[in-house]
């Protein structure tokens, strides 16, 4: 009788490891087909909308060749512009030009005030009709902003992370573009820096109320 029990236990052992290896075999292939392999055809994967692409920011760029008012009009009463090479072509250039007041013809209403520089410390001597960067490449009006971002690192530093210069668009760009200024859509090149001007008007008290007239009152 106890050999008999014995054969029913290891029976029962025998037939709960088969059902066991069963019910994984059964789960895996279940698992399988609830989430289909993507490199097999024919078959369908759920998944949900497909984000849209962020829309593009767009930095203004300047015109890429300037042009100056000759100061004369043509047959159609428009100014007639010439080319910074039409002149500068033709005359030595003077490295150590500091201001309008020192020229004879043309720029003499430019107002100048930009550190200790000079005009060719920016202007290229040997193509005015383009800049130069501090080791002595061209570069083109277009590209004014590479020349400011050399000696104003901490303002192109924040311009890039987004706290300086203007822009108009949306700060959600699923929603929308951005279209941002470039320097000199705020900064006068040759007269950067901007006058000090009361920002906002100063606060008016209420009806019964007195102001201190400082800040430690």
């Amino acid at each position: 009788m106890t050999r008999g029990i014995g054969k029913i236990a290891f029976g029962g052992i025998v037939a709960f490891i088969g059902l066991y290896f069963v019910t994984a075999l059964a789960w895996t292939w279940y698992s399988s087909e609830k989430r289909p392999d993507p490199d097999k055809p024919g078959q369908r994967i759920a998944e949900g909308p497909v984000p849209a692409p962020p829309h593009p920011v767009v930095i203004r760029q300047p015109d890429g060749k300037v042009m100056v008012d000759s100061g004369r009009r043509d047959a159609r009463g428009e100014p007639v512009m010439v080319a910074c090479a039409t002149c500068h072509d033709t005359r030595p250039p003077e490295p150590s030009l500091h201001s309008s007041s020192e020229l004879d013809e043309f720029h003499q209403g430019l107002t100048y005030a930009h550190g200790e520089l000079s005009c060719l410390s920016c202007h290229n001597a040997n193509d005015y009709d383009t800049l130069k960067l501090a080791n002595g490449q061209a570069v083109d009006f277009s590209a004014s902003m590479s020349l400011c971002a050399q000696c104003h690192g901490p303002q192109f530093r924040d311009y890039r992370n987004g706290s300086h210069g203007g822009m108009q668009g949306h700060w959600d760009l699923t929603r929308g573009g951005r279209t941002r200024n470039t320097c000199i859509d705020c900064h006068d090149p040759h007269h950067p820096a901007f006058p000090q001007v009361m920002p906002v008007f100063p606060p008016m008290p209420e009806r019964g109320e007195t102001l201190p007239h400082a800040h430690h009152e």
